[in-house]
């Protein structure tokens, strides 16, 4: 028997590398509007050979809309929401079996979650859905994950599956999110002019709105500001987005094996990330139930060098009802929403006590995220 010698090192099994990978709706759908069973399965393939190489993955897949659209001939026009909320219910019925299919194709076990934008709404919801997720991950399942668009409509729906994927690159501490569109990437003009190129490197503080259209995919409710916004968030907190064409053949594999020859766009991390619970709250703006108006005193003081709590004193009125532990949005004198935190009061009480000295802070600066 052979005895190891201890080396005082950590044997402990190093944590794989874990990716969330977005599948929007323009990469699973043909030009018909009929689901692309032949890119699904690619996807399926690519994302087995990552498992099987060290990654761990969570897939956001759209397409359950675009998979009941066919199943079912509705002989009364039905509107907008009722017609999403009925090809949804039908549709994602199928996509869960036909990714069931693919993945037992290879002894792999998947697993479905179907959240809306109101779970992660409160700390409590938020971290429930983290430690579903995680068990998965810890059993070698994969999480397929997508929005309940039978009870998810108008306020509570998110922008799109980019807001949603940005949302879980951030609550799993993932190391790169990879946004598939049909698309390269970012370009530096009109993506049809001839002279256009793909941004290879953007760093997460860096302003794309002059290269971006604001419109929409054909078959996906976003466009590519909503996908620059939400990259450029999450890069912000640390995690490496990436942005590529999803209809590529072998792009994912080809982006973690050979990213310097696969066109894409990539935003480099912020190195000096902020901590977990802020960056729950750097994604909660839509979530607040109410507006704290400061004066310009405190408006300094926040945007100083040095992390400071928000004050009674400094401000100058409050908007909406809300609860202690609810999150709030701070605005400045021009009403711009300049910071987002979790209220220590309730808002009756807070109002009785605007301006008053030397009490707990509305907002203490470890449940306070600055824009």
């Amino acid at each position: 028997m052979t005895v190891q010698q201890h080396t005082g090192r950590n044997t402990k099994t190093p944590r794989k590398k874990r990716l969330i990978i977005k599948v929007g709706s323009n990469v699973l759908t043909r030009n018909d509007g009929k689901l692309d069973v032949t890119r699904m399965s690619s996807i399926v393939d690519q994302v087995v050979w990552l498992k099987r190489n060290g990654y761990e993955v969570i897939l956001i897949s759209s397409g359950a809309v675009a998979s009941g659209r066919n199943e079912l001939r509705v002989n009364k026009k039905l509107d907008s929401v009722k017609q999403r909320q009925l090809f949804s219910a039908l549709g994602q019925v199928k996509l869960i079996g036909l990714y069931y299919d693919l993945f037992r194709e290879y002894n792999m076990h998947i697993g479905q979650v179907l959240t809306m934008k109101e779970s992660f709404s409160t700390r409590d919801e938020y971290l429930n859905q983290r430690a579903c997720m995680n068990v998965m991950l810890e059993n070698g399942v994969i999480p397929i994950v997508n929005e309940n668009d039978t009870v998810s409509v108008t306020e509570l729906m998110f922008t799109d599956n980019d807001e949603l994927a940005g949302l879980l690159a951030s609550m799993m501490g993932a190391d790169t999110l990879i946004i598939l569109s049909n698309v390269d990437g970012i370009y530096n003009g009109n993506p049809k002019a001839p002279l256009s190129r793909v941004i290879p490197i953007v760093n997460y503080d860096r302003d794309l709105s002059e290269y971006i259209q604001d419109t929409k995919s054909n078959f996906g409710r976003g466009g590519m500001i909503t996908k620059t916004n939400i990259a450029r968030k999450v890069a912000e907190e640390g995690i490496k987005v990436v942005i590529a064409n999803g209809k590529t053949n072998n792009i994912l594999i080809n982006l973690v094996s050979k990213p310097q020859e696969t066109l894409h766009t990539e935003f480099l991390p912020n190195p000096n990330p902020t901590s977990q619970v802020k960056k729950w709250i750097a994604h909660s703006e839509s979530f607040a139930k109410g507006k704290i108006h400061i004066n310009d005193k405190a408006e300094e003081a926040l945007k100083g060098d040095k992390a400071v709590s928000l004050l009674l004193v400094g401000v100058t009125g409050i908007e909406g009802d809300f609860e202690e532990g609810d999150i709030i949005n701070v605005v400045d004198n021009q009403g711009n929403t300049m910071a987002i935190g979790r209220s220590n009061y309730a808002s009756d009480e807070a109002r009785k006590l605007i301006g008053t000295h030397d009490l707990k802070p509305l907002i203490h600066y470890d449940y306070l995220y600055i824009e």
